[in-house]
């Protein structure tokens, strides 16, 4: 069992950086696959960026450049920094974690980017 817990997330203006948090309860430093999803209202959810447990990255494609992933193994966290936000990264984020056998999601937090 893995459970995530994201935090980090809120309101800021078009232009602005917010980094997001996903705290494990347990080390992340083998979990195969981690990633960052996200769903906006009356869309699916979509991934945004994974890492995997050897540090491979992998982005969606409108997001290159403007997000990065990062993690801390010592402290079972992995990162979301998300710099010059626009109205369309409004959404809800979620914190999702692969193992062997199951896949785990966090209750996610909410990303609006707004005047």
């Amino acid at each position: 069992q893995v459970q995530l817990v994201e935090s980090g997330g809120g309101l800021v203006q078009p232009g602005g950086s917010l980094r997001l948090s996903c705290a494990a309860s347990r080390s992340i430093f083998s979990i195969p696959f981690m990633a960052w999803y996200r769903q906006a209202p009356g869309k699916q959810r979509e991934l945004v960026a994974s890492i995997s447990s050897g540090g491979s990255t992998n982005y969606a494609d409108s997001l290159k450049g403007r997000f990065a992933l990062s993690r801390d193994d010592a402290k079972n966290t992995f990162y979301l920094q998300m710099n010059s936000l626009i109205p369309e990264d409004t959404a809800v984020y979620y914190c999702y974690a692969h193992t062997d056998l199951n896949q785990f999601w966090g209750q996610g937090t909410q990303v609006t980017v707004s005047e």
